[in-house]
């Protein structure tokens, strides 16, 4: 259930004291129109900057919002990790307020819309290859039901050499011989040891189930091929872009599309690519006290910028 209301702190001179600042804390709704009223209450008081913590995916309507009229600062909450039992709302607005005015953090990356638009898509498909990916595990479990190891032979069962085995035996063919006999290219190299594999017991009920799972995958991958239509739509004006990155080794098309969807496609957003690489969290963290270097573990980062296709992450980083 999304966040029904929000609190807000605006930091003002005092007053009644030179030199002092007050706050002042107001509750709104999260309905577009109380967001309004929000934007309102703070043009009204002429505030320079608006800190905002990125609580899940709730604080997207809130700086979609903003954005266009406020200068906002999304800041990471493990940022700003309050002091236990001392923990509520208006304390954490009030400590956001302070930590913004005195420059204690820093806003986080937010793409424009275009790019956000094209994350959807990168992500979304991500999601559908695992699920196509799922449904392929789905297949070789069944097909271990029947004692056949056609994937201890072959490394891709729904491949061109898997796909015709396996619509041979839907069909009715049971010899391991002929089985055997329907792969292609290299995988004909592996004749003897797929007529050893495909010895088993497929049954009318494998081959229902078999035909469930191969239409399955079908459809994500049709699911998917109309993303990939839409994501080159959306990157027509990014072709050199990819073209440079696809130089890299590890980086295919693929890859070089999230990598942009992921970074905005404008390393003038990062500082250096120890930056870019220290927010996509591949390298080792710091932890150094009187001499002493502690435990560095990586830090959790934006996981999705490793791209499928991408062997050799750091080497992207640091060429771009």
């Amino acid at each position: 259930m999304g966040k029904r209301f929000l609190l807000a702190c605006v930091r003002v001179p005092s007053t009644k004291r030179a030199g002092s600042w007050s706050l002042e804390t107001l509750r709104f709704g999260t309905t577009t129109a109380e967001l309004r009223r929000l934007m309102g209450w703070l043009l009204g008081h002429r505030v320079e900057v608006v800190v905002m913590e990125a609580t899940s995916d709730y604080w997207r309507g809130v700086y979609y919002l903003l954005q266009p009229h406020l200068n906002l600062m999304l800041v990471n909450p493990a940022h700003l990790k309050g002091i236990r039992g001392r923990k509520t709302d208006p304390s954490d607005a009030a400590f956001l307020a302070r930590a913004g005015a005195s420059g204690m953090v820093m806003a986080s990356f937010v793409p424009g819309r275009d790019i956000r638009e094209l994350r959807d898509l990168t992500r979304r498909r991500t999601e559908l290859g695992r699920a196509a990916g799922w449904e392929a595990q789905r297949l070789e479990k069944e097909l271990e039901d029947t004692g056949m190891k056609l994937s201890a032979v072959l490394s891709d069962i729904t491949g061109a050499s898997g796909r015709a085995i396996l619509e041979a035996l839907i069909r009715g063919e049971r010899d391991p011989a002929r089985l055997a006999d329907l792969t292609h290219g290299r995988a004909r190299n592996k004749i003897p040891a797929l007529i050893d594999a495909l010895d088993g017991e497929f049954t009318g009920h494998h081959a229902f189930m078999v035909r469930h799972y191969l239409d399955e995958i079908d459809r994500w991958k049709d699911l998917i091929a109309t993303f990939d239509t839409r994501i080159a739509q959306l990157l027509a004006d990014h072709e050199r872009d990819m073209e440079v990155l696809q130089t890299v080794p590890g980086i295919g098309r693929l890859g070089a599309e999230i990598v942009i969807a992921e970074t905005g496609g404008d390393m003038t957003q990062f500082a250096s690519a120890h930056h870019l690489a220290s927010w996509i969290g591949v390298c080792p963290g710091q932890n150094e006290s009187a001499g002493v270097s502690k435990s560095g573990r990586i830090r959790p980062g934006n996981a999705r910028a490793l791209t499928p296709d991408v062997e050799h992450t750091r080497h992207w980083i640091l060429k771009i």
